[in-house]
């Protein structure tokens, strides 16, 4: 069994990269990280590290120009500016429904789109995808909703002649439940980055710091970020 992984960086996708190499050892996992025009490198090179500290080859690409036409706040030519409130608050001025203004157009669609056209060259059997359902509440990202999962499994795996099968083992979890897997596996948390925001310390108040703190506190433990 071979493995790609999408690793962002993030809490998630290292959690998730951590997962795999425990059932399957590092030598059978690839990484692969995506650049796509966002403000800063801070999530490619926390990839990068976690990468190297579970001892697996990382590939990664540059599909920033597929993004040259929106103005979605994260990415480095937006004229819109980063919010700096919780997803909930953000919801609840759309109704309850609707995507947030960090939300890139189909960044998942596409990224793993990629994935499968690396992992078929690579010979993997799987890709594996740190999706959970906090990001998925009120389609604040809609690329990482169960729906979108399975069809993007099946499309996946019909495109790639049945030979790759798509992973997304928290889509059921929130981010408190992926923290306590990652802590009882010792996930190298100070290695990660989740802030929109560049610089060497999280802002704290962007909606996926939000999501971070409280998903530490949830576990009764402080996230290694902001000590």
């Amino acid at each position: 069994m071979k493995i790609t992984v999408l690793l962002s960086g993030g809490l998630d996708s290292s959690t998730c990269l951590a997962l795999v190499v425990s059932k399957y050892g590092s030598e059978n996992v690839e990484a692969l990280s995506i650049h796509y025009g966002q403000k800063h490198d801070r999530e490619v090179r926390s990839a990068q590290a976690v990468a190297d500290y579970y001892g697996v080859k990382l590939t990664i690409l540059d599909l920033s120009p597929v993004f040259a036409g929106s103005n979605c706040s994260l990415l480095n030519h937006s004229s819109e500016e980063i919010e700096h409130r919780s997803y909930a608050e953000q919801l609840k001025d759309l109704g309850g429904t609707g995507t947030v203004n960090t939300y890139v157009p189909f960044r998942n669609g596409l990224m793993l789109s990629a994935a499968a056209a690396v992992a078929q060259s690579n010979g993997s059997d799987e890709i594996w995808y740190g999706a959970h359902k906090d990001d998925a509440a009120g389609r604040a990202y809609p690329d990482c909703t169960p729906e979108f999962v399975d069809y993007m499994g099946k499309a996946i795996y019909e495109g790639t002649g049945h030979e790759i099968k798509l992973v997304a083992p928290f889509i059921n979890s929130n981010k408190a439940d992926i923290v306590r897997q990652g802590l009882a596996m010792k996930v190298p948390y100070e290695l990660t980055w989740s802030c929109y925001e560049g610089g060497e310390k999280p802002c704290g108040t962007c909606g996926t710091c939000i999501d971070r703190f409280n998903a530490f506190k949830l576990n009764n433990a402080i996230d290694p970020l902001m000590k």
